[in-house]
């Protein structure tokens, strides 16, 4: 089975390597997005996807924009069928019709919740007490194709979207194993989504750290981990800004947006709308995440 593999960031890496082991599949190239400009320096850096690929002795191709860039290289390439993992482009029905055996790709939700570009921070800035992988056939739709296996997993009570997407790529892989044992066996079933029961999240931003203490402490908890590593929630500092990276609930209360308590020995606890949040790690500017009792010992709040 030729198979073309589409992913960019480390959470497809898994994946990508899933189909390298599985019996009797051959990938024969790898598409990924281009090399984008990270650090200080701006230096151009491949995607982790390319690396792991390059590693392998995989061709990779990086087209600005597969449907109008790509699409007679995936043609020549002549795959049986294409797996697609956070590639972070959206595929024309050109592109979708070439492999006869479809698309499948690895969507880290329960479809059909958390359509969208960023499923698993919107899990937890939604309070869901779980969420998984769902792997589907794609369409020309945001995420609207038929369903193939599902797996989930319980979210952690402070857990983080860096920690949960960590969690979710192993299991994507584990997922994405069984769907490809099922389809060299002839044996895959589709299931349509519920269409009425979709959910759809809009694009992070770096404004969407932005955060109102009027709400309950739950919503200010989930937005909190949920934007960890990315935007991060942050509030004023004496130095500038300070990241709030990982937060609890706790059984306190006063004035929404007031610091209950900011010391080593009671640590940092914010008053919200309803309740209040515990704050367990932080960032200063320019510094290292440290636990919040720490940063307490050298700054004042």
């Amino acid at each position: 089975m030729r198979i073309v593999f589409m992913g960019t960031p480390a959470f497809a890496v898994p994946a990508f390597r899933t189909v390298i082991d599985f019996p009797g599949a051959e990938i024969v190239g790898v598409f990924t997005q281009p090399d984008r400009p990270k650090g200080r320096g701006n230096k151009l850096t491949p995607s982790p996807v390319k690396e792991a690929a390059l590693s392998a002795g995989i061709p990779v191709f990086q087209p600005e924009k597969i449907r109008r860039d790509g699409v007679e290289t995936l043609r020549s390439l002549q795959p049986d069928l294409c797996v697609t993992a956070a590639f972070g482009q959206i595929l024309s029905k050109e592109v979708l019709d070439i492999p006869p055996l479809g698309n499948i790709n690895v969507h880290a939700s329960l479809l059909p919740k958390h359509r969208g570009s960023a499923p698993i921070a919107w899990a937890i800035i939604s309070g869901d007490r779980k969420t998984g992988v769902t792997t589907m056939m794609m369409d020309e739709g945001i995420d609207t194709g038929d369903m193939l296996l599902q797996d989930e997993t319980e979210i952690g009570e402070t857990e983080t979207c860096g920690e949960l997407t960590e969690r979710l790529s192993l299991l994507g892989a584990e997922t994405l194993r069984k769907t490809l044992e099922l389809i060299q066996a002839g044996t895959l079933r589709r299931i349509p989504q519920n269409h009425a029961e979709m959910t759809y999240d809009p694009m992070l931003k770096k404004e969407s750290g932005s955060t109102d203490f009027s709400d309950s402490a739950q919503a200010v908890r989930g937005l909190i981990n949920g934007l960890n590593p990315w935007p991060c929630v942050s509030v004023p500092c004496p130095e500038g800004r300070l990241k709030l990276l990982r937060a609890s609930c706790a059984e306190c209360s006063g004035v929404p947006g007031t610091f209950l308590s900011a010391n080593p020995k009671d640590g940092l606890v914010i008053a919200c709308g309803e309740g209040a949040v515990r704050i367990l790690e932080v960032q200063g500017p320019g510094g290292k995440r440290m636990k919040a009792e720490d940063y307490l010992r050298g700054h004042s709040l």
